[in-house]
């Protein structure tokens, strides 16, 4: 098949045709046709405006929504600053805390109260005796205990056998600790009896 110069002049033709005509028909399928017959566009906005209660009418002016005229409407600007937008207590940028859970009422203890824990046992005594104190000028107080045939001389500060530590040595008395026991104990200056 040939395409001569008539075919090629009818083939412009057409494609200026189209260029024109679809322009148009999407303009008349948007805005409605010269018939005055309304779009299926804007068959909805209708419905919309003119299903409005009688409540909504009053609370502005009416607004087209095909409008396309650019100018600031003040009196649509002026209706929204009037309504009052009121809201709850809750603050929306906070995470809301759960509340607190309730105090379950306290029943009365029916059970007996358990025994009282028994007593600490005694700590067991220092078996350091007095024996004697020297007291030289210029020297720390000395005193001499006993435990048993042992004899120890001790000043202030002294362990006695691992496990008695002299923490104070008095004209009346002799403060002893009892290391493993954390057991501190007074030891009277008084001669031993025969």
């Amino acid at each position: 098949m040939k395409i001569g110069a008539e075919d090629k002049k009818k083939v412009i033709l057409m494609a200026v045709l189209l260029v024109v005509a679809v322009p148009l028909a999407i303009h008349s399928f948007n805005f409605g046709g010269s018939s005055g017959t309304p779009s299926a566009a804007s068959v909805p906005a209708a419905t919309a405006t003119t299903s409005s209660t009688p409540a909504q009418k009053k609370a502005g002016p009416k607004i087209r929504e095909n409008s396309l005229d650019p100018t600031l409407r003040t009196d649509i600007l002026a209706a929204s600053q009037k309504i009052d937008y009121a809201g709850g207590t809750r603050n929306i940028f906070k995470v809301a805390e759960a509340p607190p859970p309730p105090i379950p009422k306290a029943m009365a203890d029916v059970r007996t109260p358990p025994p009282p824990p028994p007593p600490e046992p005694p700590k067991p005594q220092i078996p350091l005796v007095f024996y004697g104190f020297t007291n030289r000028p210029g020297e720390p107080k000395q005193a001499f205990l006993k435990d048993g045939d042992n004899i120890f001389v001790a000043v202030e500060g002294m362990v006695i056998e691992r496990r008695y530590k002299v923490v104070k040595i008095t004209n009346n008395f002799i403060l002893v600790e009892d290391i493993l026991n954390n057991n501190q104990q007074t030891i009277n200056l008084t001669l031993p009896q025969a």
